[in-house]
């Protein structure tokens, strides 16, 4: 027998020995381990003190820890509302979108944080949409003076004034109809409902006389003209020229009349459509501003 044939059967010998070796340690390991738990549990039960004694540590030691979970706790929430806020420094947008935010919060007297974040989102929707931002923020205005919880006297609630029975598919995809009263949901929402609008009247004053639910009307009680002045001023904002605030609480006092509209096929007459009689409105409407008091209310065919 050679030489490397003896040193390979004495690698092997050793190998097999250290395996043997290692396995009866695990193995008297486990057995040790398993003697003495046992052991532990008959100590215990016979000696109803002794667990009593490890009882009270044990709650003596999660009491103490007990401040340290809260606190973390505590931490983790924090964040958690941080993320859920709808607010954004207006500092962090592009010069453009940050003039109409400042613009709009002097206006509306809101906080340029939460309006920074429902302006960057107008920007991104709208380029996704091919819809003016500014046109998205101008209907907000009037609709609701930015304020996410308005809700109108016929059930349209939110930013802009969505009406959420109606259209309350719109809102399966964001998790039911409460996510109305997300500000970018009802957003979203708004806008879909807008370009229903536009694209059945052809134009972006048709698209409004339906979105208010004057379509039957002849006259919307001037809430177009309303949304496209604001429309106006909001461009010339983003374009960098100084425009002066108008009155700041004229259109945000109360939300616009809202939509009622869910979009049929074929436009119906409007002689086959019945008129819907609001509830009075309040003193502070009665003027050349308010929305139309009779809404269509469009009936899907």
């Amino acid at each position: 027998m050679t030489a490397s044939e003896n040193i390979s059967k004495g690698l092997k010998t050793f190998a097999s020995d250290v395996a043997d070796g290692f396995f009866e340690i695990t193995h008297n390991g486990f057995a040790l381990i398993g003697l003495a738990v046992i052991f532990s549990a008959i100590t215990l039960f016979a000696r109803p003190d002794l667990r009593d004694a490890g009882e009270m540590q044990l709650a003596s030691w999660l009491k103490s820890r007990q401040p340290e979970v809260l606190v973390e706790a505590m931490l983790q929430e924090e964040l958690g509302a941080v993320d859920r806020a709808t607010a954004t420094d207006p500092q962090d947008l592009p010069k453009q979108q940050a003039a109409v935010a400042y613009w709009l919060s002097k206006k509306y007297r809101v906080a340029p944080e939460p309006l920074s974040a429902l302006v960057a989102e107008a920007y991104s929707i709208g380029k996704r949409t091919k819809l003016d931002p500014t046109l998205i923020l101008a209907i907000m205005a009037i609709e609701s003076g930015f304020n996410p919880f308005a809700q109108s006297p016929v059930g349209a609630q939110g930013l802009m004034q969505v009406m959420t029975q109606i259209h309350r598919d719109k809102y399966d995809g964001f998790g039911g109809k409460l996510a109305a009263f997300d500000p970018v949901t009802n957003l979203r929402v708004g806008v879909k409902v807008l370009q229903e609008c536009i694209a059945r009247a052809g134009s972006i004053e048709g698209g409004l006389k339906f979105y208010v639910g004057a379509a039957n009307l002849e006259h919307d009680d001037g809430y177009g003209a309303k949304v496209l002045a604001e429309y106006n001023r909001l461009q010339m904002v983003a374009t960098g020229r100084v425009v002066p605030l108008s009155e700041p609480r004229e259109a945000s006092a109360s939300p616009a009349t809202p939509m009622a509209v869910s979009l049929p096929e074929t436009a119906p007459s409007p002689a086959a459509i019945p008129a819907l009689n609001l509830p009075a409105q309040p003193e502070a409407l009665k003027d050349n501003n308010a929305a139309p008091e009779k809404v269509a209310s469009i009936a899907s065919s």
